[in-house]
């Protein structure tokens, strides 16, 4: 393919054709790039007739270029007397970017509401919106209290006015490349993930007709890109981050802070990424944090360790065993004391492992919307 996604299986086909009369067979050797070089390269593969196809799957673990080499087969006869090597000239440079095939299935989901079942759960709706949608005839089941008194005395019929959830509301999402964010998880990064979610409720948002805009953290805000709804958003989101890396210092949050009020005109959902491991760091950062959420709605997304999980629910059988324990219920007591802290100061956070970060951040999002916060 053009373009590989990251953390997915890539389907890749080569389609090999020889003009030998009679049946050969032969092993194929693929030129992996050096991200790849764990998996398979190797297949053997019979050409009974002029034409054959070799199927496999790539799974890369990192974004970025991606340098393919040739493609050497070697054909042999049946008892491997004679064996010729050919060497095709298939190298290929491909970009493999964040998860576009999670982001298509989300979209399809958002499309025909079937986001409840990949685990966005359907929310109780508190209050009524107050943007108009339109007016029309009263069907039972409609609630009375929409009845629009006016319409009905023109139309001679009851009429019920319509009212839909706020649109064009603005989103920023903040892709933290702080030295914490390179921890991995079963094969991809805190990175990683942060990124699949951002496109995944980036794409939900603007289907939802919201507008979802991007901020990079590093020393400084490296990049930012305005809150549009327009069409390829969500490309030059994809642009943005598909080759984005972790800076090893802390992120900049007096930069962060500078651009949302130089940058952002209007109050906004400001959706940031970190990965707080003590409490103190919480604190240290919080007079920041507090100054940002009083000018937007600012969600805090930690991570939570599932490797303390598993420790925590180990069997002990020795001292230390038990000591490893005690540390992990210590550190994962401080995960709960950070959420505390940063909600306690009216700053929305969620905790979640990273493997669920996607339906996890989605399902607050519609919180959000469906209590009219924002």
């Amino acid at each position: 393919p053009e373009r590989f996604s990251n953390g997915d299986d890539n389907p890749v086909q080569l389609q090999i054709s020889g003009s030998y009369a009679f049946p050969v067979w032969s092993e194929v050797i693929e030129e992996l790039p050096f991200q790849l070089s764990g998996q398979p390269n190797c297949f053997a593969l019979a050409l009974q007739q002029r034409h054959a196809a070799l199927a496999y799957t790539l799974r890369p673990v990192e974004r970025g270029l991606y340098q393919f080499g040739h493609t050497q087969i070697f054909v042999h006869t049946r008892f491997k007397l004679l064996l010729r090597h050919f060497v095709c000239r298939t190298a290929q440079d491909i970009k493999v970017y964040p998860s576009f095939l999670t982001l298509r299935r989300w979209s399809i989901m958002a499309v025909s509401n079937q986001l409840q079942e990949a685990g966005s759960k359907r929310l109780r709706k508190i209050g009524s919106s107050t943007e108009f949608e339109q007016i029309k005839e009263y069907v039972p089941g409609d609630d009375y209290r929409t009845i629009n008194w006016k319409a009905s005395a023109r139309r001679g019929d009851v009429m019920v006015t319509k009212y839909t959830d706020e649109r064009s509301q603005q989103l920023y999402f903040v892709v933290n490349k702080g030295r914490l964010m390179k921890m991995p998880f079963e094969g991809l990064t805190l990175l990683d993930y942060s990124i699949n979610a951002t496109l995944a409720l980036a794409q939900v948002s603007l289907l939802r007709a919201d507008k979802a805009g991007l901020l990079t953290l590093g020393r400084q805000v490296d990049q930012f890109l305005p809150a549009e709804k327009k069409g390829g958003q969500i490309l030059r989101i994809q642009e943005m981050l598909y080759a984005l890396k972790t800076d090893f210092p802390e992120p900049n949050l007096e930069a962060l802070y500078a651009t949302l009020r130089s940058g952002v005109s209007g109050r906004s959902l400001v959706v940031f990424f970190q990965n707080y491991e003590s409490l103190e760091a919480v604190r240290r950062d919080l007079p920041l944090l507090q100054a940002i959420a009083r000018h937007h709605l600012l969600l805090m997304v930690l991570f939570e360790n599932t490797e303390l999980e598993r420790l925590r629910k180990k069997e002990a059988a020795t001292i230390e065993d038990i000591y490893i324990q005690t540390i992990a219920d210590k550190f994962i007591l401080e995960k709960k004391a950070m959420l505390a802290e940063l909600r306690r100061n009216n700053i929305l956070a969620i905790s979640t492992p990273p493997q669920e970060l996607t339906p996890a951040l989605i399902n607050k999002y519609f919180e959000i919307k469906k209590r009219h916060s924002l």
